[in-house]
């Protein structure tokens, strides 16, 4: 139900009675209790035994009541123009008093069929003082009859009741039909969150092995006429890197993606070497207590960092240290040869940083970067990167603030 009397225009339009499944259920369970209280008010008024025209007015009455009923709980009543909304419960409240001061008590259920209407009808501020002055309106023909005080609380409470159910079965209905209207923008947006996850795992495991592929080769474009032996060895190591990336597509293809932290930090010396950048390694033993999916997290850091130091720097130095401090497990990854106005000459230059923030944020992490401010156009400076994840996959979402990530950057002895 909209908070204000403001009718809603762009939402979408509902049929009545749907051809869909859920909604027709809902719909058709909505119907039966209308049309239960419909009967239970009709025999209520036949067993009184009133005279012919008196029952046949209160028939079509109770017939006017409930057409009047199912119009204010078809989809989209609650958007009606004001002028409508009014009008349509002024005549539902005189249906519903004037019979009232005949039949008495046994015209009941229709005062709790207006308390329902005026609560899918009117604004929550407006709507429930008026549910519940329209319960305790009943005390007035119980009084009339000297009913006790219990039966007098006995139709309060079930007028009362007959609202709720008419407002929560409409409700409820209304709700079951928007979300299976909504299906197919759930499955679309499914699609694209798969879409996001696929390139991203592309960007972020493809990334690294082919930057290898193209330092490598470069490398071997200088070798393979002076030294047949090291070249030899490098053609052996691009091989292997593209049979990883291969092995890598096919992960991402099949959704697995748990990557090796020992195994990177490997791979990630001997690309440096290649790239004859001095290589500093500290690998806690107790890596393997990491959480696989932390553990992931990590590696794929890992080869997005030094992909970046291939790609964006001209780094002679790199330290590269994986700890476990308590619950929190942090790779740091340090390097000289920052270049403040670099520039990737590639149309595509990626996200790598963003993805991988999105990455840690999945497993409770977060990344950290700092360059020191010695930078210039003419010289290098140093950057560092710090990721901290969780230990255990139950472990807080937020990662503690470090003081080894807020500490001025050391030199590399």
């Amino acid at each position: 139900m909209p908070s204000d009397a403001q009718p809603d225009t762009a939402a979408p339009r509902i049929r009545w009675w749907s051809t869909s499944p859920a909604p027709r259920l809902a719909r058709g369970i909505l119907l039966a209790a209308l049309s239960c209280y419909l009967g239970i008010t009709a025999i209520n008024i036949i067993s009184v035994r009133p005279t012919t025209p008196a029952m046949a007015t209160g028939l079509v009455t109770l017939a006017a009541v409930f057409v009047l009923q199912l119009v204010h709980c078809r989809p989209g009543a609650a958007r009606a123009p004001l002028w409508s909304r009014a009008a349509t419960l002024g005549v539902q409240c005189l249906l519903t008093f004037l019979p009232l001061a005949y039949f008495g008590i046994m015209w009941g259920a229709m005062a709790g069929f207006l308390g329902g209407s005026l609560l899918l009808l009117l604004p929550p501020r407006v709507g429930w003082p008026l549910y519940g002055l329209t319960g305790l309106s009943l005390l007035i023909p119980g009084l009339l009859q000297k009913m006790s005080v219990i039966d007098l609380l006995y139709m309060c409470q079930t007028t009362l009741l007959t609202g709720l159910v008419t407002y929560g079965l409409t409700r409820l209905t209304a709700l079951v039909e928007e979300v299976y209207a909504a299906r197919a923008e759930i499955a679309r947006m499914a699609a694209n969150s798969e879409r996001l996850r696929l390139a991203r795992d592309l960007h972020d495991l493809l990334g690294y092995s082919l930057s290898v592929i193209v330092l490598k080769s470069e490398l071997l474009q200088r070798l393979i006429r002076v030294q047949h032996e090291l070249a030899d060895q490098e053609v052996e190591e691009v091989l292997t890197i593209s049979r990883q990336a291969l092995a890598d597509v096919r992960r991402v293809a099949h959704g697995y993606r748990d990557m090796s932290l020992t195994s990177e930090m490997s791979l990630a010396r001997s690309v440096l070497d290649a790239a004859e950048v001095e290589t500093e390694l500290v690998l806690d033993p107790a890596v393997e207590e990491i959480d696989t999916r932390s553990r992931t997290v990590l590696a794929t850091v890992l080869r997005e960092g030094v992909t970046n130091l291939l790609r964006h720097s001209k780094a002679t130095r790199c330290g590269i240290t994986v700890v476990i401090d308590q619950d929190t497990a942090r790779l740091t990854l340090l390097n000289d040869g920052v270049v403040v106005d670099y520039h990737d000459p590639s149309p595509d230059s990626g996200n790598g940083l963003a993805n991988l923030r999105q990455r840690l944020a999945e497993v409770g992490g977060r990344l950290i970067t700092e360059g020191d401010n010695e930078a210039t156009k003419d010289s290098a400076g140093w950057f560092r990167l710090v990721a901290e994840v969780p230990v255990a996959a139950n472990a807080p979402q937020e990662a503690a603030a470090s003081n080894e990530a807020r500490e001025k950057l050391p030199e590399l002895g």
